[in-house]
């Protein structure tokens, strides 16, 4: 939903109109709200659909594109771009989310036999990067960059105050707390974080607790790590809540120990509260917290717990530079700007856009 309501925020206030397909899923009144275009489609396939052919998927949206006279069709993740190929003869943008989306032979041969009409976006540099290296004979300008993002002013504003996040997350008020949010799953690393704080917890603040917010497979052995280790008392594991980015001014720091980032949406609900931050210097983590972030070695403990030694309370300048770089490279705003920018759009879009790109 989030996804999807970031592209329809690229259209607003131009000429456009915003239609959301959902392949999957079922149709809510809170996600119509959420998605915040002009029409929401639900079209509830399930799994099967969304293998093989997906001959169901693509005639459905077929008869929607039929509907209306559409320019551009954006597509998140493979499956997407395959079904919005072979549903139109629109321009399509295929956004990838992910590392390794062509590294597969057929998924290259697929893409390339529908070039001219494409352009492929990742949400990184990295996952750019990525995408180059597999299809190296793509012009550069087809295969292109653009940040994900969130409505800076309703991030900002929204975080629970300190006292109020602790107390609806039942955390001690005068503890110091190391926050993660996001999966307990081996991409996420929780491990090294865990034995990170056990080397780091003699140099840290009486009361120092390490808490994870968000369920995943790794719940029961990051339990066992931490009761190994002799500080089952100081880990929480606090399982899924529902809008966890209200709640990061419970933190007293932040902490991504992820092996192998795409981009990272914690990081900027992280920079929202102004909680400092360390995360792993990988992928496209290392472009979001440039600058205001302490990078470290994917499972180097060691280090990571040093820098949990050193942190500090966060001055009034770093949380400033936080919200500054949100708004200059993260936000709406920012990021609208550079879609309109791009040469494919401008080319692509060029028969309706006879009064120039949106400001």
């Amino acid at each position: 939903m989030d996804c999807a309501r970031q592209y329809a925020a690229l259209f607003k206030g131009t000429r456009f109109k915003v239609a959301t397909v959902y392949l999957t899923g079922e149709a809510s009144e809170k996600v119509v709200a959420g998605t915040d275009c002009d029409e929401v489609h639900f079209l509830q396939l399930g799994s099967a659909d969304l293998s093989g052919l997906k001959l169901k998927a693509i005639a459905a949206v077929r008869r929607i594109i039929a509907a209306r006279p559409y320019e551009l069709c954006v597509a998140h993740r493979y499956k997407s771009l395959y079904v919005a190929l072979l549903s139109s003869g629109l321009p399509v943008i295929g956004i990838s989310h992910a590392f390794g989306v062509y590294s597969k032979p057929m998924r290259r041969l697929f893409v390339r036999s529908f070039r001219r009409r494409v352009l492929l976006l990742g949400v990184s540099r990295a996952i750019r990067d990525d995408m180059r290296r597999h299809l190296s004979s793509w012009p550069h300008d087809q295969v292109e960059t653009l940040y994900n993002r969130i409505d800076v002013e309703k991030y900002v504003s929204g975080q629970l105050e300190r006292e109020v996040a602790r107390a609806e997350l039942g955390l001690d008020s005068d503890a110091w707390i190391v926050g993660s949010v996001g999966r307990v799953h081996p991409k996420k690393d929780p491990l090294t974080l865990i034995r990170a704080f056990a080397l780091a917890l003699p140099g840290l603040p009486d009361k120092a607790q390490l808490v994870f917010v968000g369920d995943g497979e790794m719940m029961e052995q990051a339990r066992s790590l931490a009761k190994e280790l002799d500080i089952a008392e100081r880990v929480r594991l606090l399982g899924y809540r529902a809008n966890a980015w209200r709640y990061f001014k419970a933190f007293d720091l932040f902490v991504l120990a992820t092996r192998r980032e795409p981009f990272g949406m914690v990081l900027l609900e992280a920079m929202a509260a102004g909680v400092p931050i360390i995360c792993t210097d990988c992928g496209g983590a290392r472009e979001v917290v440039e600058g205001v972030g302490t990078l470290f070695r994917y499972r180097d403990a060691e280090g990571l717990a040093r820098l949990l030694s050193a942190h500090e309370t966060p001055s009034q300048a770093l949380v400033d530079s936080m919200h500054d770089r949100l708004r200059d490279c993260f936000s709406d705003g920012a990021v609208r700007r550079a879609f309109w920018q791009l040469p494919w759009i401008r080319r692509s879009l060029s028969a309706v856009l006879d009064e120039g790109p949106p400001e």
